[in-house]
């Protein structure tokens, strides 16, 4: 028969999901420091290929860091979020260690990368459909993705270089709007638990 001490209280979902909702603060935070590198991006008009390939690899770094920390925080289907991690830190990396041919090649892919992650938004916005109320802004941003990535895919290279200057800018815009409302969902769940 097992003992508990009085301090210490029973771990259940409710205690978790409130301990976890209180650190709602680091999503808002994460959707700010997004809108920053979008703004940075999007000011660019003649940028050096090799600054662009290093903030693409950070933004790449950030995203994975952040799907690892949601996999470890959710029940069900934690391992989707840790390959798309894993697949998101390793595009960091490489960018990082290859900021000029990053830029070229992910011009070339830039198409496929942008579907990735359109698909990736969606899937989650219908896994969050029954926690989060505003599920449908990340099911927005993922369809906008999607369509962006069929488009993209169309270009030639010149344009693609710019339209990655560009959709890039408007992934981390989109990417920091999604998780300023996802931040404010949280802090509704905890106000309620």
């Amino acid at each position: 028969m097992a003992t508990t001490t009085p301090d210490a209280a029973p771990l259940t979902p409710r205690t978790v999901a409130r301990d976890a909702s209180s650190l709602w603060w680091l999503e808002l935070i994460a959707g700010i420091a997004w809108i920053l590198i979008a703004l940075a991006i999007l000011q660019f008009d003649q940028a050096s290929i090799t600054t662009v390939g290093v903030l693409i690899g950070v933004m790449f770094l950030v995203s994975g860091f952040q799907q690892f920390a949601v996999g470890s925080l959710v029940e069900r289907g934690s391992w989707l979020f840790y390959i798309f991690g894993v697949l998101f830190l390793a595009a960091g990396v490489w960018c990082l260690f290859n900021p000029e041919n990053s830029f070229a090649g992910l011009a070339d892919v830039l198409g496929f990368l942008f579907v990735v992650v359109g698909v990736f938004w969606t899937v989650r916005a219908f896994t969050d459909r029954d926690v989060n109320p505003l599920w449908w802004v990340g099911l927005i941003s993922g369809i906008l993705m999607i369509v962006l990535g069929f488009w993209t895919s169309g270009q030639f290279f010149i344009e693609k270089a710019y339209v990655l200057l560009v959709f890039a800018g408007i992934w981390a815009l989109m990417h920091g709007v999604t998780d300023i409302f996802g931040a404010f969902a949280l802090r509704s769940v905890h106000k309620r638990l």
